[in-house]
């Protein structure tokens, strides 16, 4: 389990909208082998060697995770979805309740670790 990054915690602390579900989601990545950090005014999930893997972003209907080369990973249960027709590499997982991060919760540590094994490998986006 990863430590909480004290820098991070006044962005989660000021949140309003989607507040249960940037505490679950925090809880769930601190859970994988990641290093939390705010990058873009938002929390960001790293591996040890500082390459991004996973963003959190409310949006104004959902709460999102956006991982950075979400194309590259299996997506057998058909979370991810391209957050614009331009975007290449970046994928989304869209959330509306708690309850529904909650079901998610070992899928989303399956994707996060598909992820960081995506960035150690050094895979790229084409």
């Amino acid at each position: 389990m990863s430590s909480p990054n004290p820098a991070v915690d006044p962005y989660f602390a000021k949140a309003r909208a989607w507040r249960e579900e940037l505490d679950k989601l925090r809880t769930i990545l601190l859970d994988c082998d990641v290093v939390e950090q705010l990058k873009w005014g938002k929390p960001t999930y790293t591996t040890a060697a500082g390459a991004n893997v996973v963003l959190i972003m409310p949006l104004k209907e959902t709460c999102t995770l956006l991982f950075t080369k979400g194309a590259l990973l299996k997506d057998p249960k058909s979370l991810l979805v391209q957050p614009g027709e331009n975007s290449q590499s970046a994928r989304q997982m869209r959330f509306t309740s708690p309850a529904q991060v909650a079901r998610l919760e070992k899928a989303i540590k399956g994707y996060v670790k598909q992820a960081v094994e995506v960035e150690q490998a050094g895979l790229k986006v084409y």
